[in-house]
């Protein structure tokens, strides 16, 4: 085989290599990249769920007080207010 075509064949198989080690090197990067993504979806989640449980007792806490202030009934035959108790209540 000629000096050449030694040259080119051996310039062929790097760059061939270098192509292969770069697509994997990519693959290897983007899987990171995307778990990062879930693990900040999973933390986003929980402080959603953290934000709610604070809402739901400050929700507790604000009737409690509005309780002491203002009577409250909890009759089962009262009817919510615009509503028209029907002839069987």
């Amino acid at each position: 085989m000629s000096r050449p075509a030694k040259i080119t064949l051996v310039s062929a198989l790097c760059a061939s290599a270098f192509v292969i080690w770069g697509v994997h090197f990519l693959q290897i990067r983007e899987r990171e990249t995307m778990f990062q993504g879930v693990l900040r979806d999973d933390e986003r989640r929980r402080e959603k769920t953290r934000q709610r449980e604070l809402d739901l007792q400050e929700s507790h806490r604000k009737r409690e007080i509005y309780e002491r202030v203002q009577s409250v009934s909890n009759h089962p035959s009262s009817s919510p207010p615009g509503h028209a108790p029907s002839p069987s209540e």
